[in-house]
């Protein structure tokens, strides 16, 4: 089991044996997933349109995950054991100060060289679109040296929408892991609160390239106290074109600007 916060044994166990089950459930595409590392800390930030979207991702990647779940699952007995046991890190959605404890469990998480998710829109679509991104993601990815992976989800929302309480079965859903964003192409760029934003936003772009999505520059629920308050372009980015590789070899990606 591990030692600190985080996914753990039962994790393991639970994809092994859950993993032919979810395959006979639902028709899921996967892409992208030879970008992850074999070993070593990574970030991943989804889009967020299900309450599936972490249960398959978890069964998808080839290593133990852990993800950050709204502290209300605490209040339940339903899911105030197992959910933590599974690798669920429990955050505060207010943002800003209250959501310190969360990043520094995920820190912990990625100190260990093992996968963090974190969904950057804080939660749940209810109108399908992509909404803007949060930056603890990017806050970690600097502060621990560790890529970004962008996965754009499509059609868990077809699954089980938003409101409903059992998923529908034998349905399609996609899942693709995007190219890395790495931190250290914003080191040194500025204001470090601009520098998050300015990753978080690459994130969000690549995102939105993925699943099709139609960006919209405003966060779902409250902003956080937090957050920068200038705003980031990222829809039809033609400002700025960073030279990036990836294991497919070089290629042309445009950079988000603030």
């Amino acid at each position: 089991m591990s030692d600190g916060p985080g996914a753990g044994n039962l994790q393991r166990r639970l994809r092994k044996f859950g993993n032919p089950l979810v395959s006979r459930l639902w028709d899921l595409e996967l892409s992208g997933f030879d970008r992850l590392p074999i070993n070593g800390p990574a970030i991943l930030c989804p889009n967020h349109i299900s309450f599936l979207d972490s249960l398959l991702l978890m069964f998808a990647v080839p290593r133990n995950i852990s993800f950050v779940g709204k502290a209300e699952y605490m209040d339940s007995w339903k899911t105030k054991f197992l959910f933590p046991a599974m690798g669920m890190i429990p955050i505060d959605r207010s943002g800003g100060s209250k959501s310190t404890a969360a990043l520094d469990a995920a820190e912990e998480v990625l100190g260990r060289g093992e996968l963090f998710g974190i969904f950057p829109e804080g939660t749940r679509s209810r109108s399908g679109e992509l909404g803007k991104g949060r930056t603890g993601a990017a806050r970690l990815a600097m502060k621990v040296g560790c890529p970004i992976y962008p996965v754009g989800i499509v059609g868990t929302d077809e699954i089980q929408p938003p409101d409903a309480k059992m998923p529908k079965l034998a349905k399609s859903a996609s899942i693709t892991i995007g190219r890395p964003v790495k931190p250290e192409r914003y080191i040194n760029r500025g204001a470090e609160h601009l520098a998050w934003r300015s990753m978080t936003d690459e994130v969000m772009f690549e995102i939105r390239e993925m699943t099709g999505q139609t960006y919209t520059n405003r966060y779902h629920g409250e902003t956080a106290e937090s957050e920068p308050t200038r705003t980031a372009r990222v829809g039809n980015v033609t400002d700025i074109t960073d030279r990036v590789s990836d294991d497919s070899g070089a290629s042309e990606r445009p950079l988000v600007s603030v």
